[in-house]
């Protein structure tokens, strides 16, 4: 577990130092962020400035709370659990400025359960690219912003789905999925309820045959795809990517 600041923080906020012992999306090193603790981002203030400060954890690998495969990407970060929204912000990329005016692009894999609002906890090799690590946690501002993805978007069916008990996960998608619905017809449409471990769960099922999905981003913008029969872990790429 990631030591976190105790009386320091409380006392001395971003002057103090702090040290990272490397626990996935659990650290709890702490600092002034200047947010509100009940500041939660939507898409209303898509792309406006957040302060916070930025800080690593050594076991970052792209798996975590959202999911996600195991990845080779350094440029991914854990969300502190102010700003997590029950999962809604899995997969957004998030354009940080460091203390030297420099900006790194990374994408939300995880969430990091006691950083403080407007805090995102890093790999470590993209913290370095915004600061030497031996700074332990930095200043930063940060905007969400659209992905740099290539090709479509791609639904994955969760481990354990069947035809009566359906999850799906939307991957490589420029934006974050607000909404995800199913039909059997193309006409009657039933809205999966967003789960924290970020898949879209219709507790009654797809059923026995194909589906269409019809996913929303936070942009506001639609897609419609087919999906196969229901199997457990399998990926199907869209036939489209949001704008």
């Amino acid at each position: 577990m990631r030591e976190g600041l105790g009386i320091c923080a409380a006392l001395c906020a971003l002057s103090c130092s702090s040290s990272d012992s490397g626990s996935k999306g659990g650290g709890s090193s702490t600092g002034d962020t200047g947010s509100s603790a009940t500041n939660v981002v939507t898409m209303q203030n898509f792309g406006m400035q957040h302060s916070g400060v930025a800080t690593f954890y050594t076991t970052a690998d792209g798996t975590g709370a959202c999911l996600y495969d195991k990845t080779s990407d350094v440029n991914i970060a854990a969300l502190n659990a102010s700003d997590w929204a029950n999962s809604a912000w899995c997969g957004a990329c998030v354009d940080i400025t460091g203390p030297n005016s420099n900006v790194e692009r990374v994408r939300i894999v995880d969430e990091c359960p006691d950083c403080m609002p407007g805090q995102l906890d890093l790999h470590p090799d993209a913290f370095a690219k915004l600061a030497p690590t031996s700074a332990g946690r930095i200043p930063i501002t940060w905007t969400f912003v659209a992905c740099d993805v290539t090709g479509p978007v791609a639904y994955k069916y969760k481990d354990g789905s069947n035809a009566y008990w359906t999850a799906v996960q939307v991957e490589n998608s420029r934006y974050p999925i607000s909404t995800l619905e199913s039909s059997a017809d193309g006409a009657t449409w039933t809205e999966a309820a967003r789960q924290n471990y970020n898949y879209f769960l219709n507790s009654s099922g797809f059923g026995t045959g194909t589906v269409q999905v019809r996913i929303t981003a936070e942009s506001g913008e639609m897609l419609v795809d087919s999906l196969p029969a229901v199997q457990p872990n399998a990926v199907t790429q869209g036939k489209a990517q949001f704008q």
